[in-house]
């Protein structure tokens, strides 16, 4: 059975933790103020859609497909990103909350994040290589085996990232947040 194809459509102020969110394509749609809290969206395309105050906590992504998705003021509290289908997986995230949210082993070069909370967030063997964290907060996020090749994280803050164990060649830091990267070793910088 071949999914229901949508285009363009306009999605305001809708529930989908009472009536799901039909098993459909997708495809330059916008959905804002929606409340996907514990949503079933598995096996859902995505494709060029914009997601502005919503609530995906706790929603299954699993097998979901996201292409250039672009999220805005959201809140995504505990996602289970790689669940995701992998291929060409894509988005930005803007003012979102990303706490407990999970980008585990997932390939995010050049993503970028921009005024996060991703406490406790798990970014540990993701790529992230050339991605943009602009003023993200950090506290408690796991980094092993992650790598931060060309990232920018000169304005994000409560990191702590062991550079033994992960990839930050050419990242960029701050003079004031790079004590993130010094944690581990338990100096004390006068």
């Amino acid at each position: 059975m071949t999914p229901t194809f949508i285009d363009s459509a306009e999605y305001n102020s809708k529930d989908y933790t009472e009536q799901p969110l039909e098993k459909a394509e997708y495809d330059n749609c916008n959905f804002q103020n929606c409340n996907f809290t514990g949503s079933d969206l598995s096996s859902i395309t995505f494709i060029d859609c914009v997601f502005d105050t919503c609530n995906f906590s706790n929603a299954n992504i699993k097998h979901t497909i996201i292409r250039d998705g672009e999220f805005i003021d959201c809140k995504l509290t505990g996602l289970q990103f790689q669940d995701c289908n992998p291929f060409l997986l894509s988005f930005s995230f803007s003012n979102c909350q990303l706490q407990f949210s999970s980008f585990y082993k997932l390939k995010l070069n050049g993503t970028a994040f921009n005024n996060c909370n991703l406490n406790d967030a798990n970014l540990v063997e993701a790529d992230f290589s050339n991605a943009l964290f602009d003023n993200c907060d950090f506290k408690h996020a796991i980094f092993d085996q992650t790598n931060l090749k060309n990232a920018d994280l000169s304005s994000s803050e409560n990191f702590n990232i062991n550079p033994e164990n992960n990839g930050i060649k050419q990242a960029k830091f701050s003079k004031e947040n790079v004590l993130g990267l010094l944690q581990r070793y338990q100096i004390k910088i006068v």
